[in-house]
């Protein structure tokens, strides 16, 4: 009976300590400090936590906005990691700060780089390529980054839609409005076909103009593929890219149905 009842307590106390076991995440960078221009590794890995969710990343800049916030898949054994390219034209100068969190924790892990300011010098001689690196380089080059907006009239949800040759390296899109302000920024992970696809919300002080908006993909250190295509929004929402000519086919077929109203009309008072 002894026997049996230190089972029972042993049993019920592994039970409890894995059912009550609580997860642990943590993150770190591969450098301390970089250079503007230079990309960074984010690695970390997470305990007792189902690896069918992913890791969200954000990335805080020096004024206080995230400048990525990617979701990263979690292997075997917890651990996960992310490349992080300098968004265009380079990372901004200062302290960025780095967080990790999971739905199967309230833990948050955090930590941080810097970013140094790095002048671009032209260098004749290392501009020269060999003629072998650019025949290497040109296929991808040339079928670069494809990609169509999607949107419903008076929606505030665009979907970008599109593939890219460069399938190892994230696509950054970048929004301005008619002035050429900045709107916002967004990251997204091309699949293994080079597919990709992102939602962009509109609304907002940031899309209070009229006009046309440019949405621009940019992929690699130096913009080496690069697509852009424009969407209207009106008061706030989209507007499809074929509304000035329904417009205008619908303007001329009311003149037209007015026009040959008046002569049946004028036809009809001549009778008589």
């Amino acid at each position: 009976m002894l026997k049996i009842s230190l089972f029972m307590f042993f049993a019920v106390s592994m039970v409890s300590t894995l059912a009550f076991a609580e997860s642990t995440i943590q993150v770190e960078t591969s450098d301390n400090e970089i250079k503007s221009l230079e990309s960074i590794w984010i690695t970390g890995k997470i305990t007792d936590a189902s690896q069918f969710k992913p890791i969200k990343l954000r990335i805080m800049g020096p004024d206080g906005a995230i400048v990525f916030a990617p979701l990263v898949a979690i292997n075997d054994d917890g651990e996960f990691r992310k490349l992080l390219n300098p968004p265009v034209p380079s990372f901004a100068a200062g302290e960025y700060i780095v967080t990790a969190s999971h739905d199967d924790t309230k833990m948050v892990a955090q930590t941080q780089f810097t970013v140094i300011s790095q002048e671009i010098t032209k260098n004749p001689e290392a501009q020269q390529v060999k003629p072998e690196t650019i025949l290497e380089k040109e296929p991808e080059i040339a079928s670069g980054i494809s990609m169509q907006a999607e949107a419903e009239n008076g929606s505030d949800i665009i979907k970008i839609t599109g593939n890219t040759s460069y399938k190892s390296t994230d696509i950054t899109l970048i929004v301005k409005s008619p002035a050429g302000n900045l709107v916002t920024i967004d990251q997204v992970t091309p699949g293994i076909y080079g597919d990709f696809d992102v939602e962009i919300k509109v609304g907002g002080s940031m899309w209070k103009e009229d006009g046309m908006y440019t949405i621009t993909a940019n992929q690699g250190i130096s913009s080496e593929h690069k697509e852009s295509i424009k969407v209207e929004i009106k008061d706030g929402v989209v507007v499809p890219e074929f509304g000035v000519v329904a417009s205008l086919v619908l303007a001329i077929s009311i003149i037209s149905i007015i026009i040959v109203s008046s002569k049946s009309r004028f036809l009809t008072l001549s009778r008589y």
